[in-house]
């Protein structure tokens, strides 16, 4: 049996300059600089890494971040205040809400609040949806990930018989979904 490595962080770094080239030519041509927002609460370590790889990957690609910080405490009409502030934003093209949030605030209500074409993360229903179906929409990044990494290398899926281990609505249904 033949195996063949994928190197992620390669594919990763090939597909961010090709994507900073894409931005280049827009802006050059007088194309508006795409803009993500993180919001961030309290100090969770892994949620910490995740958020500013994100705006190291910004950087990298030419596009304008922000990071909005909010400690634990925050409450969640603030933080739908925070939300409905973005999907309003036009400068703002796509935002995440990092998570897991604080006990207090709940979730889905969040997930809920966002504007479905600027929830980059693909958990608002409506992006779940047309994922199910076909029809464009952001997916959640693992998923979309692996998907592209199979892709990058020629991997045909088609026919095969693939193991996917978990359920969470992050990454194991939408996995399935796509396979």
């Amino acid at each position: 049996m033949e195996y063949q490595l994928i190197d992620g962080k390669a594919t990763a770094t090939a597909i961010k300059q090709q994507i900073a080239e894409e931005v280049k030519a827009i802006t050059k041509a007088g194309g508006k600089q795409p803009h993500l927002v993180a919001i961030l609460v309290g100090h969770d370590g892994g949620s910490e890494t995740y958020v500013k790889n994100k705006v190291i990957a910004c950087e990298q690609c030419g596009f304008k971040s922000t990071l909005i910080r909010y400690e634990a405490d925050v409450t969640e009409d603030e933080l739908l205040a925070c939300v409905d502030k973005l999907n309003k934003d036009d400068d703002v093209d796509g935002f995440i809400v990092q998570l897991p949030l604080p006990k207090h605030i709940d979730e889905q209500k969040i997930i809920m609040a966002i504007d479905y074409r600027k929830d980059v993360d693909g958990f608002h229903p409506v992006n779940v949806g047309r994922m199910a179906i076909g029809l464009p929409c952001f997916i959640s990044a693992t998923p979309l990930g692996i998907l592209t990494l199979l892709q990058h290398y020629h991997i045909p899926t088609s026919g095969k018989k693939c193991v996917i281990l978990g359920r969470s609505n992050i990454v194991g249904k939408p996995m399935a979904q796509l396979m």
